[in-house]
């Protein structure tokens, strides 16, 4: 008797043994499951977050309240062509600022286009010098090896019609364009690395680096080395388009055709895949140890066809007509005007 109860006791041992292993496994399993869907799930949801909209803009509705919201369009051409009949409508995004916009069902009649970026919206715009092959060599100089970085104050941002001021100091002969892709950030973040980069951008806009040459490269002005910031930085330096469209329509941008107009001529005619640096790679090389706050604008360098570069330079002067077109991006058109 003693001893069947005895080995009854050593079986109940070892069966509650394997049903605790057996659980314990399960559990394990459980929760290495959950924590790939959790990880999964976070980031399809940072995703969304950035792709809440495909193309963005603020307007301003029929009872004159500023809002933002999703174009109904399919394409940058079909935008223009309706903002010029009057017959743009939007889905309504709520949010206060670009970065942080909900989508709801109600769509409603545009009744006016506004800049889409204020100087409240961006608290810095960051610059790369340098960065398509052919203006590099029609510059006389050697692709650098790392992006060549230069900031310009939030107060140089512009709306995409709005006339830019240009200072007495800016108004001799060396006044020049620089139709430039413009990364728009959506996600703060530091250290970025070049396969998440997309995950921080909000999205693309086309924009105008106006240049003050004679401030920026004469030496009897700038010193011995090209000096970018207070020549490219002066208050309303930096117009950007009223569309901000997002990586999911236009990727990482890297294949969009961009032109500058002057006063109805053709200047600039490039694809952004001259890029020596892609979008990405900027992205990742200026958040190393510095943090990319949401909003930051950064412009990512112009192609050929600057006044600079020509042999008799086609300055520009006052009352001078400038559009920039990016292909998918829509386009800034604005008027110099001296001060």
């Amino acid at each position: 008797m003693c001893y069947r109860k005895r080995g009854n006791s050593n079986q109940q041992t070892m069966t509650t043994k394997v049903i605790i292993q057996d659980m314990s496994s399960i559990l394990r399993r459980s929760f290495t499951a959950i924590s790939s869907l959790s990880k999964q799930f976070s980031s399809s949801f940072s995703t969304r977050t950035m792709s809440s909209f495909g193309r963005l803009i603020r307007f301003r509705d029929a009872a004159g309240n500023s809002r933002f919201g999703e174009p109904k369009i399919s394409s940058v051409s079909e935008f223009d062509e309706a903002v010029a009949k009057g017959t743009l409508e939007a889905t309504i995004f709520e949010g206060s600022s670009p970065f942080n916009v909900t989508p709801t069902s109600e769509a409603v009649k545009v009744q006016e286009v506004l800049p889409l970026l204020t100087v409240e919206d961006v608290p810095i715009v960051k610059c790369v010098g340098l960065n398509y092959i052919k203006h590099i060599q029609e510059g006389g100089r050697k692709p650098p090896p790392y992006p060549s970085i230069f900031i310009k104050p939030r107060a140089s941002i512009a709306g995409y019609k709005e006339d830019i001021p240009i200072p007495k100091l800016a108004q001799d002969d060396q006044l020049d364009y620089e139709g430039e892709l413009t990364i728009v950030i959506g996600k703060t973040g530091k250290n970025i690395p070049k396969e998440k980069a997309l995950e921080h951008i909000a999205g693309f806009v086309v924009a105008n680096d106006v240049s003050a040459r004679k401030w920026q490269r004469d030496p009897a002005f700038a010193g011995g080395v090209p000096q970018w910031c207070f020549s490219k930085g002066f208050d309303k330096f930096a117009p950007v388009g009223p569309l901000l469209v997002s990586p999911k329509i236009v990727g990482n941008a890297g294949n969009l055709q961009l032109q500058t107009i002057v006063n109805g001529e053709v200047r600039q005619d490039t694809n952004t895949n001259d890029l020596l640096f892609s979008t990405e790679e900027i992205v990742a090389f200026i958040s190393q140890g510095t943090t990319l706050e949401a909003g930051t604008i950064i412009m990512t360098g112009t192609p050929a066809g600057v006044a600079m570069g020509m042999k008799e330079p086609k300055w520009l002067k006052n009352g001078d007509v400038i559009e920039v077109k990016i292909e998918e991006l829509g386009s800034v058109k604005n008027k110099m005007v001296f001060e």
